[in-house]
């Protein structure tokens, strides 16, 4: 299997460019972020004459969340991330699909910081930090797929000088991935390329496509029964060189799920226990 993120900046906008690389790359499962469209506009016949069944979550002018899949319709699990109900923004949607628990997060970017935006980035964070602690030990093979808006470390980023004030950056957003994988999470692309400087996202400004002066920040995280599985990573790039183009690039993992580790004798344990 497959599976794909990609923050395609507009999908209304980038469509053209999102069914070329559907068409090229044959990803068997796609998280998308910042749709940046209504639920009525989200393109779900032209995708589905793709190959691609959708489950989405729209939001007017920005925000929005989609996963696609393959084979067969995702069966959704939930559509917001927890712990705060009058969280509006189209953020996070989590779904089955072919047997792996998919969730699809947006987070958010932070900026200006310091400021109230920061505190909501940092607040979601910790959201999911709470969320994902019941995901990555609960026996099935999950899958944290999205935008994480984090630059983990300065080997993520081709310098981090100019960006020290960014929130991507923040000592405190690094602390909270950071977090995040200490839970069990395995982060595919940095486990299985661990001295590339690899990138997922190029600025529009200052020519930074041209120039590779790249961030990493689109991220995928297994947790501890689909770790085993991962036999590739990497980004396709080469979408990023394409006319209109979104800031990202797709990133992607590939599984071989015949791999997937039986469940730990906690996650046993909770089972039997429910």
């Amino acid at each position: 299997m497959k599976i794909a993120t990609f923050n395609v900046n507009g999908i209304k906008t980038r469509l053209p460019n999102l069914l070329e690389w559907l068409d090229r790359e044959r990803p068997d499962v796609v998280c998308l972020q910042e749709l940046k469209a209504l639920d009525t506009a989200f393109p779900a016949r032209e995708l589905r004459e793709a190959g691609y069944q959708s489950l989405w979550k729209g939001q007017r002018s920005w925000n929005g969340v989609a996963i696609l899949s393959r084979d067969g319709e995702p069966l959704e699990i939930r559509r917001e991330l927890p712990g705060d109900p009058e969280d509006e923004h189209s953020r996070y949607l989590e779904a089955a699909v072919g047997g792996v628990v998919v969730a699809c997060l947006y987070l958010p970017n932070g900026n200006p910081q310091p400021g109230p935006k920061f505190d909501y980035k940092l607040a979601w964070f910790e959201r999911l930090i709470t969320h994902a602690a019941s995901l990555v030990d609960n026996g099935h093979p999950v899958i944290l797929a999205g935008d994480f808006n984090v630059v983990p470390t300065d080997a993520d980023i081709y310098n981090p000088r100019s960006w020290k004030k960014d929130a991507l950056l923040q000592p405190e957003s690094r602390a909270c991935y950071q977090r995040l994988l200490a839970q069990g999470w395995t982060d595919s692309l940095r486990h299985l390329h661990p001295d590339a400087a690899v990138y997922t996202f190029w600025d529009y400004f200052r020519q930074h496509w041209d120039r590779n002066a790249g961030l990493r920040i689109d991220h995928l995280l297994l947790n501890r029964v689909l770790a085993p599985c991962l036999a590739d990573a990497g980004v396709d790039a080469w979408v990023r060189g394409q006319p209109h183009a979104s800031d990202h690039a797709p990133t992607w993992v590939r599984l071989e799920l015949q791999r997937a580790s039986s469940p730990g004798p906690k996650a046993a344990r909770a089972r039997r226990s429910r």
